[in-house]
């Protein structure tokens, strides 16, 4: 596969956009962070209708704005994941900048090792590499949880969707079964979880090195055995939702960690709906992920 050596973007600014400085527009409007504006006004490489344009100069609707990023203005300009199979990706959005993939439960989010393969991250590049493209990892989700991920597909947007995901411009909607029935239909956890330091693999509430948490769920459906939930994070800890319901005594159903029915059901937690607004535009979108065949089985399960 041949590598990018440049990568460009252009918009229009729309009919409604308000007058202001060229670098407010690519700080405050499209996220850019402060090291690539400098590198774009170093270069010359912020051209507004085919001109060059100093950043502290206006911008105003109509205008079109082109810019070129280089390899050397990123530390890590490839992401040199190891394509394997594309066969299993499902797309739920795709532009020129980033991917939405339904990630299939038992697939690891990325891999750990390099030349590691199966993963879901070595599967879009697969699906990627025939247009000379490769994906960059934003968020992950746990290798038993399914649903929408995101995926960029060029160095410029990662540190922009990083962004909007850290000052929580992203918002993640979970569906998950948990065990019993919830009182409340809806509320708010906010307990610290920490490190559980006789399993390495687990995370407690006040555990070892404790971080604040916050949780907000919405009930969906219940039946007397299980109540099904929509959960949305305010904070994004290792674990968070699946510590979260197990110390309020409703662990999520097929949790092999914090429940004890692992045995016979695989984890019901689903990353179900993304929204999120598009890099270098004034666009939103709203993705949701379908169910897998799990949760309408379960769900059935109920009704009997």
């Amino acid at each position: 596969m041949t590598q990018p050596t440049q990568w460009q973007f252009t918009a229009v600014l729309p009919s409604d956009f308000q007058t202001k400085s060229l670098r407010q527009l690519l700080m405050a409007d499209w996220y850019l962070p402060k090291h690539l504006v400098f590198s774009l006004k170093k270069g010359q490489r912020v051209l507004v209708n085919k001109q060059y344009l100093p950043v502290n100069f206006d911008v105003h609707p109509g205008d079109r704005i082109n810019l070129t990023f280089l390899p050397t203005d990123f530390d890590h300009p490839y992401s040199n994941v190891t394509p394997d199979s594309a066969a299993t990706v499902n797309i739920l959005y795709e532009d020129a900048n980033l991917m939405v993939v339904n990630k299939t439960q038992g697939s690891k989010t990325h891999p750990n090792q390099p030349g590691e393969v199966g993963t879901t991250l070595n599967h879009v590049a697969a699906y990627l590499a025939p247009k000379d493209q490769q994906p960059y990892v934003i968020n992950r989700l746990d290798q038993e949880t399914s649903g929408a991920l995101l995926i960029a597909k060029n160095p410029a947007v990662v540190p922009v969707l990083v962004r909007l995901v850290k000052e929580k411009l992203i918002h993640r909607t979970y569906l998950t079964w948990v065990h019993g029935r919830l009182n409340s239909s809806q509320g708010l956890i906010a307990m610290p979880i920490g490190r559980n330091l006789a399993d390495k693999r687990k995370r407690q509430l006040n555990g070892a090195h404790p971080q604040m948490a916050v949780t907000h769920y919405k009930v969906m459906a219940h039946y007397r055995a299980a109540t099904l939930v929509a959960v949305q994070l305010q904070t994004g800890r290792t674990h968070q939702i699946r510590v979260h319901f197990a110390g309020l005594g409703h662990p999520i159903v097929g949790d092999p960690l914090y429940a004890h029915d692992s045995r016979q059901q695989r984890l019901l937690l689903h990353s179900w709906q993304l929204k999120l607004p598009l890099p270098f535009s004034f666009n939103h979108v709203t993705l949701t992920a379908g169910l897998p065949d799990t949760f309408r089985r379960f769900e059935e399960q109920l009704q009997v």
